[in-house]
């Protein structure tokens, strides 16, 4: 980031930029702890053209999980541009963090239920107090009232208020890898996750990747999987961390914390498919989880559903050698009896 420090020194306006050693960043962004004139911090760079809209999503992320108080995520600080090319940094509050220790991850699987349940809570909440006061519920409020923050879509975006979240999306692009996530809100879950989620990533692999498997393969399974999800009960709108994987979860001072997020709301179950998919998690999590949210009918099923997902991406992301567990995810899912 040598080309950078200026600017990055010029946005948090301090003098001193010391190196500290901490490193990191994940698998596509590099990373390292400078000391400043006001303590430590955490600078996250990458050089892709769109890490700027991946940033700007991971900060929005950061800030939604921050703003529930159930699980800790790094503070993020500010984005900084670099360059014209688009090298972009995010920078945080520097946290030296430890692996998460099984009686932490049993915290951790109350939070995470907790975040899960934050936002039906919040609908719940303000329905209660619209009845105990007598007037209609407003789905949405003027973005001018009540010290709402303005900046939301079309100006009041029936979505993103204080009274909760009813559709599925979010209020701005975020991202797993560099596969930029498409938010748009949508009322029906089944279709958000088929058209929002897995057809860009199945779109994708079929222009890039001469795979005659997958395109045999993919129709009847978007079906099935449509047909699965469809008949889920009250499915909620959820803020999912939406990339939980045991490397994106750590300790500090005793507690859980979460990073690198690809925020959204969706269902619940979303957030337990990458971390099925690479493991790391203990039972103690799950147990502490579904001593909350009890796990529900079918979820196993749809856990390989939610699973296809990262299998995909990580298909477009590194290339073919995992073509073989995403076609096999897709044969299993079809193997589902219809009831």
């Amino acid at each position: 980031m040598s080309a950078g420090v200026e600017k990055v020194k010029s946005a948090l306006g301090t003098t001193v930029f010391k190196p500290i050693g901490t490193t990191g960043g994940g698998s596509i962004s590099s990373g390292a702890g400078y000391l400043t004139d006001n303590g430590e911090v955490y600078v996250k760079t990458n050089d892709g053209s769109n890490a700027k809209r991946m940033f700007e999503g991971e900060l929005e992320g950061l800030l939604a999980i921050a703003g529930t108080k159930t699980v800790r995520v790094p503070r993020p600080i500010c984005i900084v541009p670099l360059n014209e090319y688009g090298s972009t940094a995010l920078v945080m509050e520097n946290i030296h963090m430890k692996s998460i220790t099984s009686h932490q991850q049993s915290i951790l699987g109350e939070q995470l239920a907790r975040l899960h349940l934050y936002n039906s809570n919040e609908i719940e909440r303000h329905r209660n107090y619209q009845s105990r006061i007598n007037t209609p519920r407003r789905e949405c409020l003027d973005s001018t009232e009540d010290g709402i923050d303005s900046n939301v879509p079309d100006k009041c975006d029936k979505t993103t208020t204080m009274m909760g979240v009813t559709k599925f999306g979010f209020h701005t692009p975020t991202s797993c890898g560099y596969h930029s996530l498409n938010n748009d809100w949508n009322n029906d879950w089944d279709v958000f996750y088929i058209r929002q989620r897995l057809q860009p990533l199945v779109d994708s692999l079929t222009a890039s990747d001469s795979s005659r498997e997958l395109i045999n393969t993919w129709p009847a399974c978007s079906l099935k999987i449509s047909t699965i999800l469809s008949k889920i009960k009250e499915c909620k709108p959820a803020l999912l961390h939406g990339d939980l994987w045991n490397g994106n979860v750590g300790s500090v001072n005793g507690e859980p914390i979460i990073f690198d997020p690809g925020a959204f709301y969706g269902h619940s179950e979303f957030d337990f498919g990458i971390a099925k998919m690479f493991g790391g998690f203990s039972s103690n999590f799950y147990d502490s989880y579904y001593s909350i949210i009890p796990k529900a009918p079918g979820s196993d099923i749809r856990l390989n559903i939610y699973e296809l997902f990262h299998h995909l991406n990580h298909w477009n992301l590194f290339g073919s050698s995992y073509r073989s567990s995403s076609i096999k995810l897709m044969k299993k899912i079809l193997e589902v009896p219809t009831n």
